[in-house]
């Protein structure tokens, strides 16, 4: 048996959608930038996305911006609100210390561009406290970004209450949401969001493609110069396979967000009351109450959570050890450490994450295995139980 328990990653594209994407491909081929019927046509179908993506997240239409994905969206706003608000007296960035790699790397590049950059700290649960905000926050914040759901643990940060913080103090608020469709219903501009960066491959839609949400009464420089397209906000051809997509998927994601929740929230719930009976040692990283409901992030005691991962993938079990970003790197989990979690625990964790293509029948499998495997792993560890 094969099972698929990294949505987190990435999910599976699903077919609704791309039946959608496929006359995109070869007879809706124009490109929407040119001015014959064929690219005009295109232009209409871009537009339309913009529209359904919009109303989905209660935003204005020219505020979405297609971006080949959260990590882009992430990298444009950030850097690009910087630069183009900096001033003798703004000169600050606050972010969490749970940040997505590529917010964490923006954030440093501006401090190599003379900017300050300062964290936000999270409690034992991975959450930001607002409590934290205030300590740091002051009238020379540009720009505060605080990401919806956090990608490895799991945790729900109070999103909307951080950025009536930010606005108190005249600064804008980001949020990378790439991990929080459809858990949380957007309402970008009742929430007070300024910038949302979102990715389709995270809700069933294509890879290499996203958004990035912005409030266009704030001056932002663009990161991708040339054609000039998004009103020259993000140059290059338009993936029109990938927007039409994104659309699709976002739309089908909302629509079908109720019985989704339902169905996520019973498994992880099913598997971890399952596991706690069968194995011994086994502590649940993040918050137990504010937390996405596909999200198991555990910490199995005395082995090493690659070597979990590598014995369940020969099993056909897929799973992660955090961010797939930055799967490669095996370095311990910055986002326990900002947990305060023991350093001899950092690397212990596991990532299970369910999406709409799971039974309980691999549910039921996972589990009997993982019992094997554990045992397997805590016979021969240096470490004694």
């Amino acid at each position: 048996m094969q099972v698929y328990l990294d949505n987190a990653a990435t999910t599976a594209l699903d077919p609704r959608v791309l039946k959608k994407m496929q006359p995109y491909f070869s007879q809706k081929f124009g490109n929407a930038s040119s001015i014959h019927s064929l690219g005009q046509a295109a232009f209409s179908d871009l537009m339309k996305a913009k529209k359904n993506v919009a109303r989905l997240i209660g935003g204005d239409e020219n505020g979405v911006i297609f971006t080949s994905g959260a990590t882009e969206a992430n990298n444009f706003i950030i850097r690009g609100v910087a630069l183009a608000n900096r001033t003798e007296k703004k000169n600050k960035i606050i972010i969490s210390a749970i940040e997505h790699p590529c917010i964490m790397e923006s954030a440093k590049q501006l401090v190599r561009e003379g900017f300050v950059v300062e964290m936000i700290p999270v409690n034992k649960d991975g959450l930001v406290e607002l409590s934290e905000l205030q300590k740091i926050i002051d009238d020379s914040t540009i720009l505060v970004s605080v990401m919806a759901i956090n990608n490895e643990v799991g945790t729900i940060l109070d999103i909307e209450s951080l950025a009536k913080i930010a606005h108190k103090y005249g600064a804008y608020f980001h949020s990378d949401a790439a991990q929080a469709v459809p858990t949380i219903k957007f309402q970008v501009k009742k929430m007070g969001i300024d910038f949302l960066s979102l990715s389709a491959h995270k809700f069933y839609g294509p890879k290499g493609v996203g958004v990035a949400y912005v409030n266009r009464r704030v001056k932002i420089k663009p990161l991708i110069i040339g054609g000039g397209q998004e009103d020259g906000l993000r140059s290059g051809t338009y993936n029109m396979p990938g927007i039409v997509g994104f659309s699709e998927a976002l739309l089908i994601a909302y629509q079908e967000r109720t019985a989704y929740l339902k169905k996520v929230k019973a498994l992880s719930s099913y598997f971890w009351h399952s596991l706690k009976k069968e194995i011994p040692e086994v502590k649940l990283n993040g918050s137990s109450l504010k937390r996405s409901p596909n999200n198991v992030n555990l910490m199995f005691g005395f082995i090493e959570g690659e070597a979990i991962l590598i014995d369940l993938s020969q099993k056909g079990i897929y799973v992660s050890t955090g961010s797939a970003c930055s799967a490669s790197d095996l370095r311990a989990s910055y986002v326990l450490k900002a947990m305060g979690q023991d350093k001899h625990f950092l690397n212990s964790n596991i990532r299970f994450s369910f999406g709409r293509f799971n039974t309980q029948k691999e549910i039921d499998y996972t589990v009997k295995e993982l019992k094997k495997t554990v045992k397997r792993l805590r016979s021969f560890s240096p470490v004694v139980m």
